[in-house]
């Protein structure tokens, strides 16, 4: 605990992972070093660089711009998935599975981002779509196929082009 409160008390133990995670993303700057040039990354002070601490990855090589993106995209598939909950009106299974969906997603991405950030302490959360491993991306995929199958199921109610209201 001491490690996530003040990673520099034991910079060569256990907070060595979120001060590498932090230098990493520091050096990036807003462009990023580019794609396989990353110092951190490439000379291996980032442990488990593809999978938990692929954003620290991302936020060296390819720069500030890349990792707002990242956060962008992440919270349109979650806004995606709200819509499709708010459409279920008489499908509360559906409506209930869509919201349970999105809040996985969005606790797995707010989890890996907090903690290669260093806000939350280091855990074996994956990123969604971006980290390496197959059983997570069969996951991730899974989802956002229920997800798909829920929005086809229920769809939007129609607007009746004459009507005034």
């Amino acid at each position: 605990m001491t490690s996530f409160v003040n990673p520099w008390s034991d910079p060569r133990g256990s907070g060595y992972h979120i001060l590498q995670s932090l230098i990493a993303i520091g050096s990036g700057g807003p462009q990023g070093t580019g794609l396989g040039k990353g110092n951190q990354s490439q000379g291996a002070f980032i442990p488990e660089r593809h999978t938990d601490f692929i954003f620290a990855v991302v936020g060296e090589e390819l720069g500030f711009k890349v990792t707002v993106l990242v956060v962008a995209a992440y919270a349109t598939i979650c806004c995606r998935a709200i819509k499709i909950a708010f459409n279920c009106r008489g499908d509360p299974a559906g409506s209930g599975m869509a919201v349970g969906l999105m809040c996985m997603f969005i606790f797995h991405s707010f989890i890996n981002m907090g903690m290669t950030t260093g806000i939350m302490p280091v855990t074996g959360v994956p990123l969604p779509f971006l980290s390496y491993g197959g059983t997570a991306l069969i996951v991730d995929l899974v989802c956002i196929g229920l997800l798909l199958s829920i929005h086809a199921y229920n769809p939007p109610p129609k607007k009746d082009v004459w009507s005034t209201g």
